[in-house]
């Protein structure tokens, strides 16, 4: 009982100086990332999607992508789904693999963890620890 009564009484072992105040002034102008290449925000969000990425260039540069994009906006949403997903396989599929350029990794990039140095590479797991987690724990003990 006494024991209870030591633990309830808790003192938090960190302690704040003063009263607790909200800052006056806030700056929420935006700004450039400070990891980004061009250290400049875009000026408008459709120059930025002309250059995003999202796996591969989100800009569409075939002509029939023009012609396509009139003709879906006055179709139903699942007919312009199917024609863009029939124009991805359009642009894909009548290339060759040599035309779409190299597939080698950039300097300083890997794949694959093996062709990291082996401090970087996942551990193997003993016998012992296989059996661990099989069991439960309880073949530890």
């Amino acid at each position: 009982m006494r024991a209870t009564r030591i633990l309830l009484q808790h003192k938090p072992m960190i302690r704040f100086l003063g009263k607790r105040k909200t800052p006056s002034n806030v700056d929420h102008t935006p700004k450039p990332h400070p990891a980004s290449p061009t250290h400049e925000l875009p000026s408008s969000f459709s120059s930025y999607r002309q250059q995003a990425t999202n796996y591969g260039p989100l800009k569409k540069n075939s002509p029939s992508s023009s012609s396509s994009s009139s003709s879906t906006s006055s179709s139903s949403s699942s007919s312009a789904a199917q024609q863009t997903s029939g124009l991805r396989k359009e642009l894909l599929s009548g290339r060759s693999g040599r035309s779409l350029g190299p597939v080698e990794p950039k300097e300083g990039e890997v794949w694959d963890r093996d062709q990291l140095p082996m401090r970087f590479r996942r551990l193997e797991f003993t016998a012992a620890e296989i059996e661990a987690v099989e069991s439960g724990g309880a073949s530890f003990w």
